[in-house]
């Protein structure tokens, strides 16, 4: 039965050898039935597996992969470039301070630009916390879309839309990582979640909410909770109730929030980080009932027993 096992094992194992220096990339499809391995269809959720090269010796897949295991990538944060498609490659590629794994051009073509391999960090999400995780680098991929970000308007910020094919190539591709790294969908986010005191991308103009609804992709909340939770309050009332309950709430949530007990600055900017998540048409960081009844909506689904 050992033989058996091993000889399937190396077939599956020969299904796709790619060189790379001194690594082997390898492809491992396989399903078990009682003690038979048997080579299942190529499918989304593979084994990517790096392994070590050594002369004189070979590297036995008898006993892979170990029940003790997870993915290292945990995080697919969303940003946008605030710059043109040379500008963006040229910042992202070329200049050595920052990248992203992915790069989603302004151009309506059937191309996605990688920039750096998933299995390597790309330094796109900087100092960045999300419940309890914080330098996000570590575990998450990284996408950027070209898009000049917003224009200040008076004492107003109006940001630029996405376009309809760069919010199918998105689509797309998060959909796939998504389902490769079994993301959790409360850590689908952007860049303003992880880090909301200093960044704004991808703005309230991303469809978050077309994401979820069309795609299955990211955290929304159900409106019959919404309107349940919304209920107990009186609609547009600010403050709602005390500013350290609604800090406590986002905490759980999962942003990083200073229990100060006060509607303070960053209190403000991190609620308004919330709304232009779950609530982009009011954005403006005042903790009101509706945004209140949102965030109590989303804990329940994604967070009560987490």
């Amino acid at each position: 039965m050992r033989d058996t096992f091993q000889l399937f094992i190396l077939a599956a194992s020969l299904l796709v050898l790619v060189s790379c220096g001194s690594q082997k990339k390898i492809t491992v499809n396989t399903k078990v039935v009682h003690d038979t391995v048997y080579i299942t269809d190529v499918n989304p959720k593979y084994h990517f597996v790096t392994e070590a090269s050594l002369p004189g010796y070979v590297i036995s897949k008898q006993n892979f992969p170990s029940v003790a295991s997870n993915y290292r990538v945990k995080f697919l944060v969303m940003h946008y470039t605030v710059s043109d498609y040379p500008t963006s490659v040229k910042i992202l590629a070329r200049k050595g301070q920052v990248s992203s794994h992915y790069l989603i051009s302004d151009k309506p073509n059937d191309s996605i630009d990688i920039l750096v391999s998933e299995d390597r960090r790309a330094w796109h999400a900087g100092v960045s916390y999300w419940k309890g995780a914080e330098n996000l680098n570590d575990t998450s991929i990284g996408i950027e879309i070209v898009n000049p970000g917003y224009k200040k308007v008076n004492d107003s910020l109006v940001f630029t839309p996405f376009t309809e094919f760069q919010i199918r190539k998105v689509a797309a591709l998060a959909k796939n990582i998504i389902d490769r790294y079994e993301i959790d969908p409360v850590n689908v986010i952007g860049h303003s979640d992880i880090a909301p005191l200093r960044k704004q991308d991808p703005g309230p103009a991303f469809p978050w909410k077309r994401l979820y609804t069309q795609y299955q992709i990211g955290a929304w909340y159900d409106d019959i909770d919404k309107y349940s939770f919304l209920s107990q309050y009186i609609p547009d009332t600010y403050p709602y109730n005390s500013p350290l309950e609604f800090q406590k709430a986002l905490e759980k949530f999962g942003y990083k929030v200073e229990l100060t007990g006060n509607w303070d600055k960053n209190t403000t900017l991190i609620i308004r980080a919330f709304q232009w998540h779950f609530r982009p048409e009011k954005a403006d960081g005042v903790a009101d009932a509706e945004t209140w009844a949102i965030l109590q909506a989303l804990i329940k689904k994604y967070r009560s027993t987490k």
